[in-house]
């Protein structure tokens, strides 16, 4: 398991090398969203095609210099292309909302899950994708 630089995020360890999993503990920072960014990159370039798991036990909101980062949101933009699923455990309602509201729009699978059913949604990630990526 790693960190980012300040410990507002680390990466879960996976069964497999084309499912990243990450950990929101905290408010996430630039240099956390950079250190997402750069493993995440680093994935789609050597995996086609990658799951996204997000599990936010402690979301705490994300410093604006974060959402504003261009290198991550070309990797945000790139990862269209590769990301199978992005499943998402914690998030709060707004942003489970607008997550459910992309599946909908963009050529990923998308779901949510409370914070009390990580277990399910990685069981939900150990299947197969559906057909329809």
């Amino acid at each position: 398991m790693s960190s980012a630089p300040n410990g507002s995020v680390i990466q879960r360890q996976s069964p497999r090398p084309d499912l990243l999993a990450f950990e929101i503990k905290d408010k996430v920072t630039k240099d956390d969203i950079e250190w997402m960014s750069a493993i995440t990159d680093a994935a789609m370039k050597t995996h086609n095609k990658i799951d996204m798991l997000i599990i936010m036990s402690n979301y705490e909101g994300t410093e604006l210099a974060a959402s504003f980062d261009s290198y991550a949101n070309s990797v945000k933009a790139r990862s269209v292309a590769h990301i199978n699923r992005y499943v998402v455990v914690g998030a709060p309602t707004l942003a489970k909302a607008m997550i459910n509201l992309s599946g909908l729009v963009l050529p990923v699978e998308t779901k949510t899950f409370d914070i009390e059913e990580e277990d399910a949604a990685w069981n939900y990630l150990a299947q197969k994708p559906s057909a329809a990526i």
